[in-house]
């Protein structure tokens, strides 16, 4: 007779003790990507057309795909790092405007591919496409993004720990691909969603750094390191007991990161409630009465 499967991480598992996140918690889709792509495409016409008129139209060619394609791939960069700055509370502007490089490139690049009908044909050319771009893709963050109330030192330092905590987790992710098995590619993904819902608690809260840092550093560096190590093993002889071994660590760290983050909510509730009945006692003395109801 056939028996329903079940299991910790079916919807009706046992071992299931509270929600997880989902993997795509916290995500947005790469919006704009798919357009900077074609940008790509948009220069090759140039490696065709330049084929028989010469040695300097081929390297002027040459040289205006390279810019096009310069701008094409800035422009991608720029667009996966807003996505990531505008996915965070606490986030510190991209270090490098890549889509305003980006559009001075392709604006580059079309000046270069249009110069042979005259200089100020390519000039204008270039300027058009370069505002056209900035109009299609926007312009970078330009300031930091930050928590009300809290200074900027404070908020640097969240970052900077995020952003640390971040690299371990696209480390991870590189890693788990090269063991070609999506079922553990979709375990990391459960448990890099329930770290990044850690990562915003933090971001909400930068007084919770000091106790979470462990977690943000060492912990996922740990993480990290047994991960490249799980995909080396496993890619050679797809061992069960290492799958096994790997699988228990994830859902031990896991459930101290879900710990830890619902320590973390239960203090800021605590620090609420504490809050609001030193403001409803003031409020008293002040000869304000409250509905206790409302």
């Amino acid at each position: 007779m056939a028996q329903k499967f079940g299991g910790q991480y079916s919807p009706d598992g046992r071992g299931a003790t509270a929600p997880k996140p989902s993997p795509f918690s916290g995500k947005k889709p790469a919006i704009g990507r798919s357009r900077a792509n074609l940008l790509f495409v948009a220069g090759l016409p140039l490696l065709f057309s330049s084929i028989g008129d010469g040695a300097t139209d081929m390297a002027v060619a040459l040289g205006a795909f390279a810019l096009i394609a310069l701008g094409a791939w800035l422009t991608r960069d720029g667009i996966d790092a807003q996505n990531a700055y505008e996915s965070r509370t606490i986030a510190r502007r991209p270090a490098i405007p890549r889509k305003l490089f980006g559009a001075v490139a392709l604006g580059l690049g079309v000046s270069a591919a249009t110069f042979d009908t005259s200089l100020m044909d390519g000039v204008l050319y270039g300027i058009i496409a370069t505002v056209l771009h900035l109009t299609a893709f926007g312009f970078d963050p330009m300031r930091d993004k930050a928590v009300d109330g809290v200074d900027t030192f404070q908020t640097d330092r969240v970052a900077r720990a995020v952003d640390e905590a971040e690299r371990h987790l696209s480390a991870m992710t590189d890693a788990i691909a090269t063991a070609g098995d999506r079922m553990m590619t979709a375990r990391v993904d459960q448990f890099q969603a329930t770290a990044r819902a850690f990562f915003r608690t933090v971001e909400n809260d930068p007084r919770d750094l000091t106790s979470a840092r462990r977690y943000l550093g060492v912990y996922l560096l740990g993480a990290k390191d047994a991960t490249i190590k799980f995909a080396k093993l496993y890619a050679q002889g797809r061992d069960p007991a290492v799958k096994a071994d790997y699988t228990s660590l994830l859902d031990d760290l896991e459930a101290n990161f879900t710990a830890k983050n619902q320590a973390l909510l239960s203090d800021s509730r605590t620090d609420l409630d504490i809050e609001i009945d030193v403001l409803r006692d003031r409020l008293q003395r002040e000869g304000i009465r409250l509905n206790e109801g409302e």
